[in-house]
């Protein structure tokens, strides 16, 4: 009798690991699709920081940027426009895209190119094999604080933490601080770094996403750990991994370091 229980046991799991898989595969296919899309990030192919005044940056469709008290206004074909940092604001022409970002206190432009080298040479992303153990149940403690995040600039931002996850993995009790990208966030946001890190993984660090906590738990699926975008375009600003998410162990799963030659 106790063999045909496990054996029923195992049969209703199947179904859920299956199901499991299936979602992890449809998931990572579409983190390469995005990547390789026209507007992903191996499209952009340039970044120029702006100083205050009037800004003339080449092989972009335009004339002049000016840079007014965190204001920026573009000149397109003499007409004047205004670019909202970090917003779906963007120029169009000649086949490429601009856009603006703000970061601490400086002020740049983004140029996209759909045919930029990175997205014609990219031979896609590597992963290890799907590991189930590699998911697991967290325990989230409430703890609301300003968390100081460093980004590749060298510049520093307090970002919005909701408080920690705790959880086990290879043995060990581990914690992880997560935050939010957006007050209205609807999932917690995690950058770490492992003993992988700089060996199989990507030196930085891996960014992580998980739904916000329900009851106080918290899934982190590491077999959806993956790269930021600095690991494969040098005109990103990449935020790093705070020193609260710097773990002593390996995690074996997720995204591989890209391998460019």
């Amino acid at each position: 009798m106790r063999t045909w229980g496990w054996l029923l046991m195992i049969a209703a799991m199947l179904p859920a690991a299956d199901a499991w898989r299936k979602e992890l595969e449809e998931w990572r296919q579409g983190r390469e699709t995005r990547l390789r899309s026209e507007t992903g990030w191996l499209s952009l192919s340039g970044m120029f920081w702006l100083r205050e005044g009037a800004n003339t940056i080449p092989k972009t469709p335009v004339q002049s940027f000016e840079l007014r008290n965190g204001r920026i206004t573009a000149t397109v074909n003499g007409a004047k426009r205004e670019l909202r940092p970090d917003s779906s604001d963007a120029i169009e022409a000649g086949g490429v895209r601009v856009t603006a970002i703000k970061r601490g206190d400086r002020y740049g432009i983004r140029l996209w190119d759909p045919n930029s080298a990175l997205r014609r040479g990219f031979k896609g992303v590597r992963w290890f094999p799907a590991d189930a153990s590699y998911r697991v149940d967290g325990r989230f403690v409430a703890q609301p604080r300003k968390l100081p995040v460093l980004n590749v600039l060298g510049q520093t931002e307090q970002m919005e933490s909701p408080g920690y996850v705790e959880f086990t993995l290879a043995g060990r009790a581990l914690r992880l601080v997560p935050v939010l990208e957006s007050p209205d966030a609807k999932q917690l946001f995690f950058i770490f770094r492992d003993l992988t890190s700089g060996k199989e993984t990507y030196g930085a660090g891996r960014f992580l996403y998980s739904e916000l906590p329900r009851n106080g738990s918290v899934v982190l699926d590491f077999n959806r750990a993956y790269n930021p975008p600095c690991a494969f375009n040098p005109y990103t600003t990449c935020p790093l991994p705070p020193k609260e998410n710097r773990l002593p162990v390996r995690i074996p799963a997720g995204e591989l370091a890209y391998m460019q030659d």
